[in-house]
């Protein structure tokens, strides 16, 4: 007997009556009396620990921040590591990729035209200037880029990337113009396009009506059928099986 740790720790070792070692092997016995108060014999114990997770400027999506020899210890095995995955919330306003942010700004049709200036929200509390250049035109779904007020680099925190603004033109519905302010209006815009049809060349035509649609539902219906459509073709070629029927005696 050997008394280790407030441990009894027997060793035995059986013997054949050939004389050969057959069973080798270590039993371990702790009486009640000796067992610990704490761990109750069982060698590990509960214990509540709190841990301070430093997320640093600039770190990613499904970065891993990483508490080394922190997991759950137990006897003769190697203590693993606790590991936190950053898992970055969606901004209802900017779009975060890499280093860049993104951000949609809607321009009614007179800013795109005649220019604009607004203040923009940033994500730190500042309100940053956003104006057009003098006599430029903004095109619908055109970006623009602001250098330096993108997200910082992680452990270079001095650094950033670029904010890029997408602008989106909103247009006067129908019937916002009266004939007179459309040739008003043509006058000031580019002229129409020199080549235009004459009453013979619209007599050859066929006329045609156009319709509003949204595209996205369209697409979406016209994706739905042919989805339909091709299960039903799989089930039109699958081969039928035929009756067997019963001998007649």
């Amino acid at each position: 007997m050997l008394w280790m740790s407030g441990q009894w720790n027997e060793s035995f070792n059986a013997t054949d009556w050939s004389g050969h070692d057959s069973t080798n092997a270590t039993c371990e016995f702790i009486s009640d009396r000796d067992k610990c108060t704490q761990c109750k014999g069982k060698k590990i114990t509960q214990e509540k620990k709190v841990l301070e997770v430093h997320v640093e400027k600039g770190m990613q999506h499904g970065q891993k921040i990483v508490f080394d020899g922190q997991a759950d210890e137990a006897p003769d095995t190697v203590t693993g590591d606790i590991v936190f995955v950053l898992q970055q919330k969606e901004h209802p306003m900017f779009k975060r990729k890499y280093d860049d942010l993104y951000v949609e700004h809607n321009l009614s049709l007179t800013e795109a035209l005649c220019g604009f200036q607004f203040a923009l929200n940033h994500l730190d509390g500042r309100q940053l200037l956003i104006k057009s250049n003098p006599g430029e035109v903004i095109k619908p779904g055109q970006h623009k880029a602001i250098n330096d007020e993108g997200m910082p680099q992680h452990q270079r925190p001095f650094m950033k990337g670029r904010l890029y603004i997408q602008f989106s033109v909103d247009f006067p519905d129908s019937g916002f113009l009266s004939p007179d302010q459309c040739r008003t209006l043509e006058t000031i815009l580019s002229p129409k396009p020199s080549k235009t049809l004459t009453d013979m060349e619209v007599d050859e035509c066929e006329e045609t009506t156009l319709h509003d649609v949204n595209i996205e539902e369209e697409m979406r219906r016209k994706q739905q059928n042919h989805f339909h459509e091709s299960y039903e073709d799989d089930d039109d070629d699958e081969p039928s099986m035929s009756r067997v029927q019963c001998a007649q005696q």
